[in-house]
């Protein structure tokens, strides 16, 4: 289950890589988001901590001897893969960190990069790769969630298909 849980959050976080080779096979990687925030963006400055993890198809990912699936996966999942949380600052970098508060996590994660947001479009570059996700704000401002299909591999090791929803909760 731990893997299943991270492989989730390695995939969303590293998920939509865009990279394209020139004749002599050199990678090309996207640049860093640069200027001014818009107004839309200052919404969205500041520490967001993933808060529900949801799916549409009901999935048993607990190695526990019992069928029980279930479509809230955050439920199911422990204290180092629920640990996870984006920090936007106002110079367009951007944290995302996985697994930094629990006793014992092991596979801790942080990525640094650029973002933006433009038309609940929020781009991600990280290294040398390029994440573009649909985001939906909630009314008040106060999370996003933003949904994608994965293969999931149940409790006995069957893949199954699932979009699967993350929301963040402001926190800071």
């Amino acid at each position: 289950m731990k893997k299943n849980a991270l492989m989730l959050v390695l995939l969303l976080a590293w998920g939509g890589f865009l990279a394209s080779c020139d004749s002599e096979n050199e990678v090309q990687c996207p640049e860093d988001f640069t200027g001014a925030l818009t107004a839309e963006e200052a919404e969205l400055l500041g520490t967001w901590t993933l808060t529900a993890i949801a799916s549409d198809t009901a999935i048993d990912m607990t190695d526990d001897g019992e069928d029980n699936p279930n479509t809230d996966f955050f439920a199911q999942y422990g204290e180092c893969q629920k640990d996870a949380s984006y920090t936007f600052g106002p110079n367009r970098a951007y944290t995302f960190d996985q697994a930094q508060h629990g006793e014992n996590c092991q596979n801790k994660l942080t990525l640094k990069g650029s973002w933006k947001l433009s038309s609940d479009q929020l781009g991600l570059v990280s290294g040398c790769s390029l994440q573009n996700n649909a985001i939906e704000m909630a009314e008040d401002g106060s999370s996003f969630t933003f949904s994608d299909q994965f293969s999931v591999r149940d409790a006995t090791g069957q893949i199954k298909s699932a979009k699967i929803s993350f929301t963040y909760t402001r926190t800071a």
